[in-house]
């Protein structure tokens, strides 16, 4: 497992001034941390931080919004970027879920302040608060067309609102316990959702029914995510012919994050089992890179990197820090991991 180089989030604030300082940690498993620090001394001539670094570790390319540092004792480096803006007022307390809509001008986001607020994307002022959930909000996302809002709450309810004027068109209610999950099939005229009752459920949106239970673990389900199966996978067979109201479910396989430690793969529309991998925490999150392969996040900082056709064998585990792996997103060839650390 490699070494992991951090420094403190704030690190841009921190050496926004002279002889401002950051602090740097370098942990390899088995092996005492490492700890430095940054100091910044003044400007260059073209406005670049000069930042120096203290004994253990050097200081490569600086930008004004970017510092490389190694580690050569442990032959690692990490090139740590500063956020390109930052919203501190939306909300009072740790945010919890956020989307962004598909053509990037609205935000919307969840907290442990026990709000749901939409917000502009180019500069964070709050357009709409949405109210309706008992107790908190787990999640939240955009449909496909960023006029309208998808949200699960511990109320054990599901809730579609109009990004436009802030009301809750559609309440979904089927499940006994708190919704953790969803994700919307298609262009969304039907959605999932999973929960700590154990199931994940399909919903249509046009008659505000369930269609039925696609999987029945007996273990909360804390992340699931849709895509599109490989042609070689055998999906199974419906046991009766699927509702006219179930669009875009055909040659889906639906992932489940569970917490018994199970990742599941389900064909959607058939509602039969395609795999099931034990990996070594409860699974958090998990997300698709492409037909054929898959992610997964665990409670004990692994990342499984799987082949949809044979899950014997995860690819690749990937492990930088033993913090819970919260979730995850494809970008461009690769993908980000957001760690509770």
């Amino acid at each position: 497992m490699a070494a992991t180089l951090r420094i403190q989030s704030d690190w841009s604030r921190a050496l926004s001034r002279d002889e401002g300082e950051a602090w740097l940690s370098c942990r390899s498993p088995g092996k005492p941390t490492l700890y430095g620090s940054v100091t910044r001394r003044g400007l260059s001539s073209d406005g670049v931080p000069d930042i120096v670094a203290s004994e253990g570790f050097v200081v490569g390319e600086v930008t004004k919004k970017s510092i490389l540092i190694s580690c050569p004792h442990e032959n690692v480096s990490t090139k740590f970027l500063a956020p390109y803006t930052s919203f501190s007022r939306i909300h009072q307390k740790s945010i919890t879920c956020l989307d962004i809509s598909s053509g990037g001008g609205l935000g919307v986001s969840t907290s442990t302040d026990g709000t749901m607020k939409i917000w502009q994307a180019a500069n964070g002022e709050i357009r709409r608060l949405l109210e309706g959930h008992v107790y908190d909000v787990n999640c939240c996302r955009f449909f496909p067309s960023g006029l309208v809002v998808l949200s699960g709450g511990m109320d054990a309810q599901l809730k579609i609102w109009s990004a436009e004027d802030a009301s809750c068109v559609v309440t979904f209610k089927g499940h006994k316990a708190g919704i953790l999950d969803t994700a919307i099939v298609d262009r969304g005229r039907n959605v999932l959702s999973c929960s700590r009752d154990g199931t994940a459920r399909l919903w249509d949106c046009g008659k505000s029914a369930c269609l039925g239970i696609i999987a029945d673990c007996g273990s909360p389900i804390n992340g699931i995510t849709v895509g599109t199966a490989d042609n070689s996978l055998n999906l199974g067979t419906p046991e009766k012919p699927p509702s006219e109201r179930e669009v875009g479910t055909e040659g889906k396989i639906l992932l489940l994050a569970r917490e018994d430690k199970k990742l599941q793969g389900v064909g959607l529309q058939s509602r039969q089992p395609v795999f099931l991998f034990v990996g070594s925490d409860a699974f958090n999150c998990c997300t698709f890179l492409s037909s054929t392969y898959i992610l997964a996040g665990t409670q004990d900082g692994n990342i499984y990197q799987l082949d949809v056709r044979n899950t014997n064998a995860p690819i690749q585990v990937i492990h930088r820090s033993g913090a819970p792996v919260l979730s995850l997103l494809p970008y461009r060839d690769g993908f980000i991991a957001s760690q509770g650390n």
